[in-house]
């Protein structure tokens, strides 16, 4: 801020405790001595003249509002001086090469002038003997030093350049052109269907002819306008599309460098360039679903199927937290079968389909795993994808695969294409090898395996004492496997068929032929089964009974010895629950049901029954009564023709109303049996 001020600049400021004209400034300053003061009283310099006074002669109100102004002056001319600054080297930095080279050999010319006067010669003679050494004109010379007047030393080289080449390079990037033709150029050219300049300049001149636009500039002439006022990032957009334009702008680069083996997780799924032959004759081409460690880049589970599907990627989870553990975090993509409700459902990030409160908990909520979803395509967002591209070469253009490769697009298909299908599991072999090799190529370049294979820097991580890792119980173990709900045990010892093969535990016998719900790995058809009740509780895992042969005799001693130890256990179990002998049960159960002797027993009262045959010498000795179904038909026959000669010659049928008859055994006519 500077502190010597003119009666005019103080005049024109109005302070306070001052007069507010020039006149009554001067008459203030002869009354108190201004002038005779040398240390507050000096001639001015530069054009005009006259004398300037220290800050220090005035009022201190008048004081204070000066340094106000003065503060607030300042810093609007900072302002200024650093946007002329920004103005004059950007100017400069649009020249073009011969133009920055003529500024540099200005500015020596002037610095030999600057040389010149330090060794003692005066201005004019220094700026006629530099103009001599660079050939130039004295006038041409004085010209550039009146260009970096008022410059600082640093911006010099800024403030040289030829102004005139500037207007003339801004005349020829902007061609004059009528506005409406110009506006009609650009639209055409800024199309998807991306038409050719040229085609869009004979357009536009032909319309010019016809709504009078007058002359039109020339083809290379609008070209350069077009290129200095629309940007290129433009021109891509408009004509290549939005995929193209983001690819102008730098991709994030993300560090893995703070994560560690299993914390966090990529998923997704590739359908392979490949045909393959089901065992049912379809050809197909198969789904492959992967999983990858974010950290070291190891693909940690893999399986191959028809389709992309929530079962698939159900069973590729559970191969992952079995074989490593649960990941804190895991990246999934927005297809249907990683947003299914059996996988996701639950999270509260999950925006595909609807989202109902009666929703069950999909697998990953279950298991606490923290999910983010990436954008649609995006492959950017997963590493995945790069690994996917590398697994083409490996995979489908493999010998294995001759003459089943499709090719990457359907322009891009080879000559033999189509000419053979691979069987469904001889690829699942060939995948498995493939990416059992890339998990193991050494030389990797990525920041965090620094030369070391996927697997050598997957297992460093897990050494480390730092690295903590979940892992599922047991019971989450069935939370990834299939369902196969009412599925009914085999009667007698209620053995489980699925697929071929048996399954069964001691557990099973109370639910032959019963409806039970069984979980199952597809893939892996002889492990063993957890078996559920319709309620879903767990009733027993059921192991694989395997088959043996004919003559094995070791398989049958084996098998005689499990079968004897089950019989063992089962009568133990028995022993246990029936602790009671049958002579010991005989005891409990007559204890209390001795007949007690009473002079009081009453006869039971009978019926009144008419009898049909009275005589008693029908009646039979004890020694020939005998059941009636051990009667011959014979025997029948002859008993009964007897009955109905004895009943001829009997008497009257109707007994007297006051006899007591008792009643005769049903199958002899006797009176008591």
């Amino acid at each position: 801020m500077t502190s010597w001020f003119s009666l005019s600049e103080l005049a024109a400021v109005r302070l306070p405790d001052l007069p507010q004209t020039r006149q009554g400034l001067e008459a203030l300053a002869r009354s108190e001595g201004w002038q005779e003061n040398p240390l507050y009283a000096r001639k001015r310099q530069g054009r005009g003249g006259g004398r300037e006074y220290h800050i220090a002669l005035l009022p201190r109100a008048a004081q204070l509002r000066l340094s106000i102004l003065a503060q607030e002056f300042s810093e609007d001319t900072d302002k200024n001086a650093r946007r002329r600054r920004k103005d004059l080297w950007k100017r400069y930095e649009a020249l073009s090469a011969h133009n920055k080279t003529l500024c540099k050999q200005r500015l020596n010319a002037l610095q030999e002038v600057e040389d010149l006067k330090f060794a003692g010669l005066n201005q004019t003679a220094a700026m006629r003997m530099a103009a001599k050494r660079a050939g130039i004109a004295i006038a041409t010379l004085y010209a550039w030093y009146g260009q970096i007047q008022g410059h600082p030393r640093e911006d010099w080289l800024a403030a040289l350049a030829p102004k005139n080449s500037v207007q003339a390079n801004r005349r020829a990037e902007r061609a004059e052109c009528h506005e409406d033709a110009w506006e009609t150029f650009k639209s055409d050219y800024l199309r998807p269907e991306q038409p050719s300049l040229s085609a869009c300049y004979r357009r536009v001149v032909s319309a010019a002819r016809e709504h009078d636009w007058g002359k039109i500039p020339s083809e290379r002439a609008l070209r350069r306008r077009l290129d200095t006022e629309v940007p290129r990032a433009v021109q891509v957009l408009a004509r290549e599309g939005r995929d193209k334009a983001k690819a102008l702008y730098p991709a994030q680069r993300r560090t893995r460098h703070h994560l560690h083996a299993m914390e966090a997780v990529n998923m997704d799924g590739h359908t392979l360039d490949v045909f393959a032959r089901m065992p049912n004759g379809d050809i197909i081409r198969p789904c492959l679903i992967a999983l990858q460690d974010l950290y070291s880049g190891k693909f940690v589970a893999w399986r191959l199927s028809e389709s992309e599907n929530k079962e698939t990627v159900r069973l590729t989870i559970g191969d992952m937290v079995e074989r490593y553990g649960i990941p804190d975090k895991i990246t999934l993509d927005n297809g249907r079968a990683f947003a299914s409700k059996w996988i996701t459902g639950g999270a509260p990030t999950r925006y595909r389909f609807k989202v109902r409160d009666e929703d069950p908990r999909g697998l990953l909520v279950a298991l606490g795993i923290e999910l983010s979803w990436t954008k649609p395509f995006s492959g950017q967002s997963k590493p995945i994808e790069r690994a996917f591209r590398d697994l083409t070469d490996d995979i489908a253009r493999h010998p294995v695969c001759a003459g089943a490769y499709t090719g990457n697009s359907p322009d891009a298909k080879p000559e033999n294409y189509a000419s053979r299908a691979v069987p469904f599991e001889d690829l699942k072999h060939h995948v498995d090898r493939q990416i059992q090799e890339h998990n193991l190529r050494t030389g990797r370049k990525a920041s965090t395996c620094a030369g070391r294979s996927f697997e050598e820097t997957f297992e460093a991580s897990l050494a480390d004492p730092a690295t903590i890792v979940r892992w599922p119980t047991s019971a989450q173990k069935s939370l990834w496997l299939l369902a196969s709900e009412a599925f009914k045990a085999r009667k007698g010892n209620g053995e489980i068929h699925l697929y071929g093969n048996r399954f069964w535990h001691p557990s099973l016998t109370a639910y032959a032929g019963k409806k039970v719900i069984i979980r199952f790995d597809p893939d892996h058809l002889t492990r063993p089964l957890k078996i559920y009740d319709l309620d879903n509780a767990l009733i027993c895992e059921a192991d694989c009974v395997a088959d043996t042969g004919f003559h094995d005799v070791d398989a049958a001693r084996s098998h005689e010895r499990s079968r004897s130890a089950w019989t063992k256990a089962v009568n133990q179990e028995r022993r246990a629950h029936a602790a009671l002998s049958a002579n010991q049960l005989a005891d409990i159960y007559a204890k209390g049901h001795q007949p007690e002797a009473s002079t009081n027993r009453q006869v039971p009262h009978l019926p009144k029954i008419p009898r049909l045959v009275p005589d008693t010498k029908i009646r039979p000795s004890a020694h020939t009564q005998r059941p009636a179904e051990d009667l011959s038909s014979d025997a029948v026959e002859h008993s009964f023709s007897r009955a109905l000669q004895l009943v001829q010659r009997s008497a009257p049928i109707d007994p007297k109303p006051e006899e007591q008859i008792e009643p005769k055994c049903p199958q002899y006519g006797s009176r008591k049996p």
